[in-house]
């Protein structure tokens, strides 16, 4: 009779855990665009291998009547899957539940299953819709939200970990996404910020929506903070699982190997001329980067902020690369502020997770102006170098045209540490652009001229078959080879094939002190 009424009390749970806040709260979350928690998980995790753990868990606060207010599962879903046949730990917070809001209970949920990820070496996934603390625990939610971010920490370039802003996210909860590798937003649906509309209006007198504050669109092309701005839920968790399809489950593992029926030795005759001989025009380093990848599949990452560099995951060969470019297209691909985070953070990624680097460079120089040195464009931009430089996975660059100044240090030279380095003939590698070294090295000559411009042109054609090309670079070894730009990919993949079983290391240290 007990052991009856024991399966009766537990069906009765499971489906008091699965109702969430009821179904009245669904159809609002609906009504609102969202998809619920369990309905999140059933997109991301391969149909029939989810595992959900602490169902039952109830939050332990008595007062202000929540003792007449326990919800199986307290606001979080919590459990392990698989994606692609590979394991997975998950957390989706339920916005049904209290508004999603944090208890030290539901922290406790979070915590096992990262507990769990870090020591079985799995991606960890935090489907984030919250309203922030649950102000009825006071300060066992602050310390909830403190056990998270402390996980976080001790899990950063040990496993990958991926936030979904889904809803909400705001005040200290956004510590916990801004500490993992890569945030997805929704756009219309998902907001992130320190301090409400309503807290800026009293400070700074200053009126501003939700989404104008930290919508998708302000994180995702501003402020850098999001790395992937989705149309839709479904696009988003689409996205993850992309995302993960490049990485390995661990920083002890190599990414999974996709085959493919693309040649190792495809020449892509359109980069024949893809690049203008003349400096100054520009181009698509996409472009490129479509004719010389596995199916000219190219997953790019922060698409739209700090678009002078671009950054993302690609296959060379079957196996997962993290790609590093100069946009030409955009600001000539200047180095500025913006861009040297942006490719210094992927950069640490790549290296932290075992994923060989490969950098495409047509860089001018770092940007010039007031703003960039009063922003710190020397530490900014040395994040990007000491990036580089501590990176010890496999290393390939090709310099596809203009390398000029400290930024051709930077972009992975040979002297920060690079394995290889090509060359496209266009390439020129130079203190500075033949006409800037012409005024500054013949001034004089110039001065004295009867005719200065046919001088100075005379001048530059001179300076450019001298250094504006990349054979001086080579002659010291420090190109490798330069190559037909239509070769790319062969001599990317033979590259990385030589590279495959590197081994360096960094001197013995607690850390670095990368310039923050």
């Amino acid at each position: 009779m007990s052991e009856k009424s024991n399966a009766a009390r537990l069906e009765e749970l499971n489906e008091q855990a699965e109702l969430g806040g009821g179904q009245a709260r669904i159809d609002r979350q609906h009504d609102a665009g969202k998809l619920t928690a369990r309905e999140r998980i059933d997109l991301l995790i391969d149909p029939g291998t989810f595992v959900e753990l602490d169902k039952l868990v109830v939050n332990r606060c008595n007062d202000f009547g929540m003792d007449q207010k326990k919800i199986p599962g307290d606001g979080v879903v919590t459990g392990y899957g698989k994606v692609d046949g590979r394991t997975v730990y998950v957390f989706a917070q339920d916005f049904t539940v209290f508004g999603g809001s944090l208890s030290g209970a539901y922290a406790e949920k979070i915590c096992k299953v990262m507990d769990l990820a870090l020591k079985c070496g799995a991606p960890v996934i935090g489907l984030n819709d919250s309203g922030g603390a649950r102000i009825q625990e006071g300060v066992q939610s602050l310390a909830g939200y403190a056990d998270i971010f402390y996980r976080n920490t001790r899990a950063s370039g040990v496993i990958p970990q991926i936030s979904a802003i889904m809803g909400p996210c705001a005040g200290g909860a956004v510590y916990s996404p801004a500490i993992t590798d890569f945030i997805f937003m929704v756009d219309e649906t998902s907001y992130m910020f320190i301090t409400g509309p309503d807290v800026v209006k009293t400070v700074t007198s200053q009126e501003v929506t939700k989404q104008e504050l930290g919508g998708a669109k302000v994180h995702s092309e501003t402020s850098g903070v999001s790395h992937f701005e989705c149309a839709s839920e479904e696009e988003c968790i689409a996205g993850i699982r992309e995302l993960l399809s490049f990485l390995p489950a661990n920083n002890a593992e190599d990414p999974p190997f996709v085959a493919t029926d693309d040649p190792a030795d495809r020449r892509a005759e359109a980069l024949a001329d893809l690049v203008p001989e003349n400096p100054s025009r520009p181009y698509d380093i996409t472009e490129l980067i479509a004719h010389v990848v596995d199916d000219g599949h190219f997953y790019e990452v922060q698409e739209a902020y700090a678009r002078n560099m671009v950054v993302g995951f690609a296959r060379l060969g079957g196996r997962s690369v993290g790609i590093v470019a100069n946009q030409p297209a955009h600001l000539a691909g200047v180095l500025d502020i913006d861009s040297s985070l942006k490719g210094a953070r992927f950069v640490r990624f790549c290296d932290a997770f075992n994923i060989p680097i490969v950098t495409l460079v047509d860089v001018p120089g770092f940007l010039p102006g007031v703003d960039q040195e009063y922003g710190g464009i020397i530490k900014h931009g040395a994040k990007l170098l000491f990036a580089f430089a501590e990176a010890t996975v496999p290393k390939v660059t090709v310099i596809t045209r203009k390398a000029y100044g400290g930024a051709y240090d930077v972009m992975s030279s040979k002297h920060i540490g690079a394995d290889i380095n090509l060359a496209y003939p266009t390439g020129e590698i130079a203190v500075m652009g033949p006409d800037g070294a012409v005024n500054i090295i013949f001034r004089k000559e110039l001065a004295a001229a009867d005719d200065p411009q046919a001088k100075k042109d005379e001048l530059v054609e001179e300076y450019r078959q001298t250094f504006a090309n990349p054979f001086k670079a080579a002659e010291l070894g420090y190109i490798d080879e330069v190559i037909d730009p239509r070769d790319t990919r062969p001599r990317l993949i033979q590259s990385l094939e030589m590279l495959a079983n590197k081994r360096d290391e960094n001197p013995p240290k607690k850390h670095g002190n990368i310039p923050l």
